[in-house]
């Protein structure tokens, strides 16, 4: 019995730390989408966060700065993609696109130039802190209370950001711009500025997700190390209906299934590999194929506001 409670928790462990990643980015997006800005760069921004926490961690030895880097860096894209698309009203699923493979060609030209060994450079990492007394609690001692600082502030930044939406006058007035811009304008709110701010916030969450990929989970940076998971965010915000607590719940069961795809190949079954590796993007077209006609967007979300008056 003791055998099965430890292999759960050990599961429960790697599954909560592979949703972790998922989770800032699919919040990062939801701010931005929330405001009617279309977020595809989530991908590029999670993999810009992972390249520059890795590099300023490499150059200074200091943790925190690298994940406050990689938060400004990832601010700044979500600030290039707020200007495509609000500012100069570019196709918002276009510019996102771009971000992605911009940021996949750039990271991986200028990772070796900053890594120049043949050895994959080790990087220092976050570790982890026990609360006294809570971390002996069985099974859930060690999942929620022996964990990172990142860890802490997420579980404290989704039910932050669900009052943040839905209990202030400021998440009204998020939400009305990326409802109804043209009642929100009229109502006096600067459009423009709030999408901006999301859009910034985004990249700075969505970076902060990169950053735990590198500091804490593997802990040296190889080219495209995010494979995919800014987009398993996405699909896990459309999963979770563009709600906090859904929307991580959604990234929980993409993590979980990730987890246990990895304990599969470990038990050495007659399986090809190819086909384990696809279980959690396979999980993730079946949630979208499922929610079909049933999971409703902002109304604005992908549609330029152009001010009345305004070419």
């Amino acid at each position: 019995m003791s055998a099965n409670l430890a292999f759960l928790s050990d599961y429960l462990a790697a599954s909560l730390r592979l949703s972790v990643p998922l989770a800032f980015a699919a919040l990062g997006g939801l701010w931005s989408e929330r405001s009617g800005v279309l977020n595809i760069a989530l991908e590029g921004m999670l993999l810009t966060g992972a390249f520059v926490s890795a590099v300023a961690t490499f150059y200074t030895g200091n943790v925190w700065l690298g994940t406050l880097a990689a938060m400004l860096v990832g601010g700044l894209v979500g600030l290039l993609h707020a200007y495509l698309c609000v500012t100069l009203r570019v196709n918002q699923l276009v510019s996102g696109l771009a971000i992605n493979l911009s940021a996949s060609g750039l990271t991986a030209f200028l990772s070796r130039l900053v890594f120049t060994q043949t050895t994959t450079q080790k990087l220092p990492g976050i570790d982890a802190i026990a609360v006294p007394g809570l971390q002996n609690i069985p099974l859930l001692g060690p999942l929620l209370f022996n964990q990172d600082p990142l860890v802490y502030g997420l579980l404290l930044l989704v039910p932050l950001s669900t009052y943040l939406l839905f209990r202030t006058h400021w998440g009204l007035t998020l939400r009305a711009v990326g409802e109804y811009p043209r009642a929100a304008d009229t109502a006096g709110v600067w459009v423009a500025q709030v999408r901006y701010l999301c859009v910034f916030l985004s990249g700075c969450l969505a970076a902060l997700g990169g950053a735990y990929l590198i500091l804490v989970h593997v802990r040296f940076f190889t080219e495209d190390i995010s494979a995919g998971k800014g987009f398993i965010a996405l699909a896990a915000l459309i999963f979770g209906r563009w709600h906090p607590v859904s929307t991580v719940l959604a990234c929980l069961l993409f993590g979980a299934t990730e987890a246990l795809q990895l304990r599969v190949q470990a038990l050495n079954l007659q399986i090809p590999y190819q086909l384990l590796t696809m279980l959690p993007y396979t999980i993730a077209l079946l949630a979208m194929v499922g929610l079909a006609g049933k999971s409703t967007p902002p109304a604005a979300l992908g549609v330029p506001y152009v001010k009345e008056g305004a070419e």
